[in-house]
């Protein structure tokens, strides 16, 4: 047999065992991340809870996942070991980077145009033309209950058809 023939072999033998080195070494992180776990750090499960560890055993966790709530799970469902201060910003939304000096931003922009008199938006009514509208709108809400009187649909169930 020549090598060239065997090339492809040996090429598809080095890449299974790149892809399982490499897979390796990430179970290994994660058992390790798992076996360093302390009671009071912070974690987030492989379903996306966030909690704090308040045990350790051998094979599983007691967790609280709220203020007196605690939860007991295997050490395999822990996707995450926390820091605190990642914890805290998420968990509590503590985040020290946004208290740097307390500037508050305005929720308008009308504070920032320096007038202190804001201008009222005339949209072209007068007081006399919306009573006017009140009065059309009151009458054809009578028109329309007339009609449906005159054709019955006004009725309810159990409303007879006497006449």
């Amino acid at each position: 047999m020549d090598l060239i023939t065997l090339l492809p072999f040996i090429v598809l033998i080095g890449a299974m065992f790149l892809m399982t080195r490499s897979a390796k070494k990430k179970q290994a992180a994660a058992a390790q991340m798992r076996n360093d776990m302390q009671p009071g750090t912070g974690v987030r499960t492989i379903g996306g809870m966030y909690a704090t560890v308040k045990e350790v055993h051998d094979d599983t966790v007691l967790l609280e996942v709220a203020p007196g709530v605690h939860a007991i799970y295997a050490k395999n469902a822990i996707g995450a070991v926390l820091d605190d201060a990642e914890y805290n910003r998420i968990v509590h939304g503590d985040d020290p980077e946004l208290d740097t000096d307390g500037t508050v931003v305005p929720d308008d922009a009308s504070s920032l145009t320096g007038d202190a008199e804001v201008a009222k938006i005339d949209l072209g009514k007068d007081a006399a033309d919306a009573s006017e509208t009140e009065d059309a709108t009151a009458k054809d809400v009578k028109e329309t209950e007339d009609v449906k009187d005159a054709k019955g649909e006004g009725k309810t169930d159990g409303d007879a058809d006497s006449k």
